[in-house]
């Protein structure tokens, strides 16, 4: 089956022509399918940003293509909003993006420039707040009022609300508290599974990574430096480090166990997997 989304040779030179030529992202290739949640993972400055603004058309790629169900999106360049509106982006802190008098209002924003009007539209917002954990009290009052997770959630559903074949995530659970962090998470993962959408989730935290996943596209200094699924990187944890980027606490712990002898495979990245492995130990069981 063809892939949803296929970045082909991706390469995005700032500067062009001058003494500050960099290139952010350079000869960037991977594949995304259908209904995959997709991890994004990059120490900083490693082109992350700018490889997911040129996912919907926002940057316009130096050299290579974007292809969306097999089409390069710049192949009609006047057609580029369309694209916008099968791929939605939501930025690091959206909340700062609010502007509208109610909650409703806001999350309408995005399907009424896509055309949606009337009850099209009412369920569109409705259901996209519920997705979010948006209460129908809270779509009349201003979202100046609500508290800085429940802003995230109206800037998220504002996106959702144009039903986006593909949603790109930048860090949606920055700046908020562990529970805030986990229940937005679990938002996210009942839309993914409830509506068989493609998820592309940028983050900094290797456990929220590893625990939702079903695979990783890892940047370093402008390039692919690897991509598998979480237990293909992780077992890979030492280059992983050594390129400045982090690993799930468990995987650290699981590393700490093999250099004090224990065989633990080095693929472990989460709790019950450890678990699994200790308790095979205890009973004298292989786990390698």
């Amino acid at each position: 089956m063809e892939p949803i989304l296929q970045i082909k040779h991706l390469t995005h030179t700032y500067g062009q022509g001058t003494p500050f030529c960099r290139s952010a992202i350079e000869d960037v290739s991977f594949e995304v399918h259908e209904g995959e949640f997709l991890g994004l993972i990059g120490h900083t400055g490693s082109g992350k940003s700018t490889l997911i603004q040129h996912l919907n058309g926002l940057l316009r790629p130096t050299s290579g293509q974007v292809l969306l169900h097999g089409k390069d999106i710049w192949a009609e360049p006047k057609k580029i909003r369309n694209v916008r509106f099968k791929i939605g982006l939501v930025f690091q802190y959206p909340e700062y993006q609010l502007f509208e008098e109610t909650v409703y209002q806001d999350i309408a924003f995005g399907p009424k420039n896509m055309g949606k009007t009337g009850k099209e539209l009412d369920r569109a917002v409705r259901e996209a707040a519920r997705l979010v954990g948006i209460r129908d009290e809270q779509l009349e009052k201003s979202p100046f009022e609500l508290s800085g997770g429940q802003k995230r959630r109206v800037a998220l559903a504002g996106v959702m609300a144009m039903e986006p074949e593909i949603l790109v995530l930048d860090e949606p659970t920055a700046g908020l508290d562990p529970a805030g962090r986990e229940n937005l998470m679990a938002n996210i993962r009942d839309y993914q599974r409830n509506k068989n959408r493609t998820i592309i989730l940028v983050s900094h935290s290797m456990d929220e990574i590893a625990q939702n996943v079903d695979r990783i596209v890892v940047l370093k200094s402008a390039h692919v430096l690897m991509q598998g699924t979480p237990a293909e990187v992780f077992r890979r944890a030492e280059e992983l480090i050594s390129a400045g980027l982090d690993v799930p606490q468990v995987t650290r712990l699981a590393m700490e166990l093999r250099r004090r002898g224990l065989p633990i495979d080095p693929a472990v990245y989460t709790a019950a997997d450890l678990e699994r492995q200790l308790l095979a130990l205890k009973k004298g069981g292989a786990v390698c």
